[in-house]
């Protein structure tokens, strides 16, 4: 056997995303063999895992058959099996680079992969040309499409065969101009949760952001079967800020079947949808897998949860963990909207109450806007997949230190706060309490190497109240 065209090899193009790949073929007088798409191999050369889920092949009788531009919201490969195609694509998508051309011709041994947002179009050069693509995504009548007029001005195509003498449909004819398209928008960003604190402060991160969808449990019901509740090959990431939080209550039994059903088989039923169709998936977890021991806690450290609920928040890490592309950003006493340790100490303060708090439990507060920015600023940079630590910065403090802080802040005399040892709370308490970690402190040296580091707590504390 012979072997003729060339290496296998990857090429970028001056679109970003759109390749070229140099495909080797095997000949003989029988004919000839090639790997039209071999996905291991094309990983490792830095083409996107396609996932194909349909072949289409466009077989072209006559010389000059032209099609085009199209820009569909599903990723392709394209390659022939017979004939000879030059190739145009421009680039559709919002950003800096829209309007930008490409063109090259597709023989045999060329394919390309095309993202989704970038128009494609071509016109064929042999006789019988078979024009074949794979696909990530079914076509459907309600999918969004853009188009562009193959004799636009502006990005000025130079085909081989001018327009006047080719096949073209009236369609393909009377696309608009460059001008008058509205750019591809990006995929979808689905936010869960986006009724709770965290998925509130997650609609004022990505404010104006029309790709990004903000649903809650009355909408979409994660403890269901998701395999059809979305296009989802039209999404491109998934932030859970879905969770059940009553800590104290997961300890009954009725908390605990909830607890296991919201943290855990919810958030299974997420890992699978990004899995089978590519997307990421941002987990929020908790302090509360750890059993507070380290005084400081890495994202390394081995899961140890003392209550239901922290088992339920470290059984839903390695459930998200299952998801190639995933972010598990682990948080701790968070603040934001609703009710919270802030605002009860507030309002007892106003109202001439002199709590005690426990002196004994150590960590920083989380405000919800700064673990959306982080959440935002993950998404943005795409930081290797992982677990990441994410609150404010500064110093560590006890609940009856921050409770004190909470009543000088806000013009009451902090000496009203009685600090308890968690023992001696406990005792008194009524109703089932979940033990807590005694140390939540997390160690932020793994996000702030990729550039994001929150407010520090005490100056957040000190704009939160502000606010109220």
């Amino acid at each position: 056997m012979t072997t003729y065209g060339r290496d296998l090899a990857v090429h970028e193009t001056p679109i970003p995303g759109l390749l070229v790949i140099d495909l080797p073929v095997h000949g003989d007088d029988r004919g000839w063999f090639k790997e039209n798409w071999q996905r291991e191999k094309l990983r490792e050369l830095g083409v996107p895992d396609l996932g194909p889920v349909q072949n289409n092949i466009s077989f072209n009788d006559a010389v000059g058959t032209t099609r085009g531009i199209h820009a569909e919201p599903w990723d392709k490969f394209i390659s022939v099996a017979t004939g000879r195609v030059f190739g145009a694509w421009v680039d559709l998508r919002a950003g800096d680079s829209f309007g930008t051309v490409f063109t090259t011709e597709i023989t045999g041994d060329v394919a390309i992969y095309v993202p989704r947002g970038i128009g494609n179009s071509y016109q064929s050069l042999e006789p019988d040309t078979a024009y074949t693509y794979l696909v990530n995504d079914h076509w459907s009548p309600d999918a969004s499409y853009t188009f562009l007029n193959l004799a636009d001005e502006t990005v000025a195509i130079d085909w081989p065969i001018p327009l006047a003498d080719c096949e073209l449909s009236d369609k393909d004819r009377n696309h608009p101009r460059l001008a008058d398209v509205v750019p591809f928008g990006p995929r979808k960003t689905l936010v869960t949760g986006a009724d709770g604190q965290l998925g509130q402060a997650l609609r004022r991160a990505f404010e104006g952001q029309d790709h990004v969808e903000f649903t809650d449990v009355a909408e979409l019901d994660l403890t269901a079967d998701l395999s059809t509740a979305r296009a989802w090959k039209r999404y491109d990431t998934i932030i859970n800020a879905a969770a059940y939080t009553a800590v104290d209550k997961a300890e009954t039994p009725e908390g605990r079947a909830a607890a296991w059903k919201v943290n855990v088989e919810a958030v299974a039923n997420l890992a699978r949808v990004a899995t089978e169709n590519q997307l990421t998936l941002v987990h929020v977890s908790s302090d509360y897998v750890f059993d507070g021991t380290q005084e400081l806690h890495t994202e390394d450290e081995a899961l140890a949860p003392l209550g239901v609920y922290g088992q339920t928040k470290a059984a839903g890490d390695v459930v998200a963990s299952t998801a190639p592309r995933h972010y598990v950003v682990r948080t701790s006493w968070v603040i934001g909207e609703g009710n919270n340790f802030v605002r009860t100490m507030a309002s007892l303060a106003e109202r001439g109450i002199d709590p005690t708090v426990v002196d004994d439990q150590h960590g920083r507060l989380t405000f919800t806007d700064d673990l959306a920015a982080g959440i935002r600023h993950l998404l943005t940079e795409r930081p290797d997949h992982g677990t990441y630590n994410l609150s404010n910065t500064g110093d560590v403090s006890s609940w009856a230190t921050i409770a004190k802080r909470v009543y000088e802040l806000t013009g009451h005399d902090p000496a009203r706060v009685t600090p308890v040892s968690t023992a001696d709370y406990y005792a008194s308490a009524e109703g089932p309490i979940s033990p807590r970690p005694t140390h939540s402190a997390l160690d932020l040296a793994k996000i702030t190497a990729t550039g994001f580091t929150a407010r520090d707590a005490d100056a957040a504390l000190v704009a939160y109240l502000s606010a109220e």
